[in-house]
């Protein structure tokens, strides 16, 4: 199971990457650190020293979004989407992962 990003969300990306000056080819890191309320948080960067990728890294691609996950991480991370929303629940970026089995309100942490 992969990870996704929606197009909101690679539209933002997108933008971002722009602004600080990484080129299309520079990957998305994503991962699971411990904090948070619900004991796990996500945290995302570009990765712009992606020679220095862990062997087993997963890599994915959507929307023309390259994608790093470290093992560790994609365990708890396999299925979810990465959106991005600008409504009255608050601006940002969301994971819909379908492996949380709880989440606190903010929804940056969660429990499985």
């Amino acid at each position: 199971m992969a990870i996704t990003v929606t197009d909101r969300a690679a539209s933002r990306i997108n933008e971002i990457r722009e602004n600080k000056g990484f080129t299309k080819e520079t990957p998305l890191r994503i991962k699971v650190v411990g904090g948070g309320c619900s004991g796990l948080t996500y945290a995302f960067d570009f990765d712009n020293e992606p020679e220095k990728a862990e062997q087993h890294d997963q890599k994915f691609e959507d929307h023309g979004i390259p994608l790093v996950v470290d093992m560790r991480s994609f365990l708890y991370l396999a299925g979810t989407e990465l959106d991005f929303s600008e409504g009255l629940k608050g601006k940002g970026f969301h994971f819909n992962n379908p492996n949380a089995a709880r989440t606190c309100s903010c929804g940056d942490s969660f429990s499985v």
